[in-house]
């Protein structure tokens, strides 16, 4: 019996997606946030986005290579925003700020349509929800889904940036359940992606993986060489109400 359902926030439950707009306003407001705070990089916004284009590569090597992720302080001050010699004491305080920012202004954001009327066919069925997201920014993902005005159909949020482990971890998958108070194979997951959500949920044990198509699915799953395949493939949010009370009817 299907007792939780458990979903991906960027990409699943809001569309996510970046351009070259998108990443040059990340930049400006970086600029401007750092000045504000005594912190003057000295440098044109284009150098300031090379540089920082290569910060994030530097920690993308670190969070690859074991599915961690570090805490906002160790991002920005440890791996971003090297180049600048920084005082890291002086620096730390606003990271969480600067990561929210990021967060909100690098990638264009917006709730997927009906995404409240599946939320609420599946509370209605009696079922747990929650949410399993990775995100550099410890608070962003609660205040955006109090913002999308659905943070009340959760009982629990997991974070990789709480957890400090990333899907397709099995270990944020497991810190969820344990929250949840739910077995995994009692358990749906909806994600956007093959190399996080499908894999990472089946290697916790989850009963069954949605995919929802997302514009950052390919771009995401572009090296992935495992051969699982989602239960079901879903091009609308609001399909997950019609999959789950099916699995709960046969």
């Amino acid at each position: 019996m299907i007792t939780t359902v458990l979903f991906d926030m960027g990409g699943t439950l809001e569309d996510i997606w970046v351009d070259a707009e998108s990443e040059m306003a990340a930049i400006v407001k970086l600029d401007a946030m750092l000045k504000e705070r005594g912190f003057d990089p000295g440098v044109s916004p284009d150098a300031l986005k090379a540089s920082v284009d290569e910060g994030w590569k530097r920690y993308d090597v670190i969070r690859s290579a074991g599915d961690v992720e570090l805490k906002p302080v160790e991002i920005w001050c440890d791996c971003v925003l090297t180049d600048f010699g920084f005082d890291r004491a002086a620096l730390a305080p606003h990271c969480e700020e600067i990561a929210h920012m990021w967060e909100v202004t690098h990638f264009h954001r917006h709730l997927r349509p009906r995404v409240k009327e599946m939320l609420s066919e599946l509370r209605d069925m009696g079922l747990k929800l929650g949410v399993i997201s990775n995100t550099a920014a410890l608070y962003q993902v609660f205040d955006t889904l109090e913002e999308y005005g659905i943070r009340d159909f959760f009982r629990d949020v997991t974070l990789s940036s709480i957890t400090g482990f990333r899907k397709p971890c099995r270990d944020i998958f497991t810190v969820s359940l344990r929250q949840m108070r739910s077995d995994p194979s009692e358990c749906v997951y909806v994600g956007d992606t093959l190399s996080r959500d499908v894999i990472g949920s089946k290697q916790a044990g989850f009963a069954v993986a949605i995919q929802i198509s997302s514009k950052l699915t390919r771009e995401k799953d572009s090296k992935v060489s495992d051969g699982r395949r989602p239960d079901f493939y879903i091009e609308d949010i609001y399909d997950v109400a019609e999959v789950v009370r099916g699995l709960r009817q046969a």
